[in-house]
């Protein structure tokens, strides 16, 4: 069954119940406090002319009784006529109100009392009477209009209570949009935030409780972003006086006249720390300064793969080689930083010899950047867990070195990218690292 999950369709949907039952209850509080009372009154109004009717007809001039019923017919539109054995009669319309007046009159002129809702073709509220109770053929009709009896209009209240029920719910919609607009935006921000992206101030105004969450949220953003330039200014900081005395180091060791095996084994610890304190700097700098240009993601992946083959490392191969290009809007430096993480990832895990193929691809309108090694992959039960910063998995790539900020790096530009960073074990062994990021439309057709 349709459920619907937003604040604005279900409290509109909720509203819109409850004056569905408010109008229920408010028709039958009307049928029991105005619509019964008024039968009642109409079943003692037939009674009347009944009697009345009987009382005439029985003072009156046999002379003139032509002209009483004659007079009685033109000026109040009441019709007597004498009961016949033959007459063709035709039901009362099976209502509340009819029903009300029927037990009414009965309960006064008597159970023997006949009801028809038409006589001989003539439809009308006819009732039997008799002139003398002792002559049981003495029997006579008397007709009234239906309309005298029929005032109240079931299709009238009926149209007027759907216009009271449409105009309550759309000032019901409005009222609830105006609570669901400020969340909107809320959510809006939260998840700029949570990309990473520089989000603009909401409006606090509308009503108190939504203009203080407004305004407490505008705070906690402004604390965010302070608390993020301070840790990105400290790392900046860190990292810089760190590379000075590596750099000393380094200058150090090819002076030392050490042997050959140890100078190279120091030079690749202090590049290894090079590295890292490079990463930290990537972490704490971000994209968000970057702006989104457009890129042809397959000239990046066979630019990227001539870098790492003029490195001397001929295994990191390209796999789209001869695709056409595919265009996508993207931050370059991001999303270059990502692959060559990805990419060194592979090469420290699956090692120079085994191929490292970089591709890229259109799947489900998505832009796939895909890394594929044949290392010793990665649980799919610790996958998330390696997206979190200053994270390793030991056991399945025991390779310790690097300060666990790679895979963050890669996960922190997918999600400023509207898309995700997946992880998969690859057919045949190995680990598939994609680099997944949205496309419009537009740029889906023109790939």
């Amino acid at each position: 069954m349709f459920a619907p999950r937003s604040l604005l369709w279900r409290t509109f949907f909720l509203i819109a119940l409850l004056i569905g039952l408010a109008l229920t209850a408010w028709y039958q509080l009307f049928v029991r406090f105005e619509s019964e009372p008024r039968a009642r009154q109409l079943g003692q109004m037939l009674v009347s002319v009944v009697n009345l009717t009987r009382a005439a007809l029985v003072n009156a001039d046999p002379l003139l009784r032509l002209a009483l019923l004659r007079d009685l017919s033109v000026q109040e539109g009441i019709r007597i006529y004498p009961a016949e054995p033959g007459d063709e009669l035709g039901p009362l319309p099976d209502t509340p109100t009819i029903r009300v007046i029927e037990s009414e009159v009965r309960r006064q002129l008597g159970d023997e009392t006949r009801f028809a809702g038409k006589r001989e073709g003539v439809e009308g509220i006819w009732v039997s009477f008799q002139i003398d109770p002792d002559d049981p053929a003495d029997l006579f009709w008397v007709m009234l209009p239906r309309e005298r009896f029929e005032r109240v209009r079931t299709a009238e209240w009926l149209g007027w209570g759907i216009a009271a029920a449409i105009l309550a719910m759309l000032g019901a919609y409005v009222i609830v949009r105006r609570v669901a607009g400020p969340l909107a935006q809320i959510s809006r921000a939260a998840r700029q935030i949570g990309r990473g992206e520089p989000v603009s101030r909401l409006p606090e105004e509308g009503p108190s409780e939504i203009s203080e969450v407004s305004r407490a949220f505008n705070q906690m953003s402004d604390d965010l972003a302070q608390l993020e330039s301070d840790r990105a200014l400290i790392l900046a900081g860190v990292s810089h006086d760190l590379r000075t005395p590596l750099a000393r180091l380094r200058l150090g060791i090819e002076m030392t006249g050490a042997h050959q095996d140890d100078i190279e084994a120091m030079s690749t610890d202090i590049e290894e720390m090079d590295k890292i304190i490079a990463q930290f700097l990537d972490f704490a700098r971000g994209s968000a300064d970057e702006a989104l240009v457009e890129i042809d993601a397959r000239a990046m992946v066979s630019d990227l793969v001539a870098s790492y083959q003029r490195r001397g490392l001929a295994n990191v191969v390209d796999a789209s080689a001869g695709q056409a290009a595919i265009g996508f809007m993207g931050k370059p430096k991001a999303i270059r930083r990502a692959l060559s993480n990805l990419i060194d990832n592979a090469l420290r895990y699956a090692g120079n010899e085994q191929p490292i193929e970089l591709g890229c691809s259109i799947e489900h309108r998505m832009l796939v950047l895909a890394v594929l090694d044949r290392g010793p992959g990665i649980p799919l039960d610790q996958v998330e867990r390696l997206k979190r910063p200053f994270t390793r998995l030991e056991a399945a790539r025991t390779d310790a070195r690097g300060s666990g900020l790679g895979l963050a790096i890669v996960d922190r530009v997918a999600r400023a990218h509207g898309g995700r960073l997946n992880l998969l074990p690859r057919a045949g062994g190995g680990l598939a690292a994609q680099l997944v990021i949205q496309q419009s439309a537009s740029q889906v057709n023109n790939a």
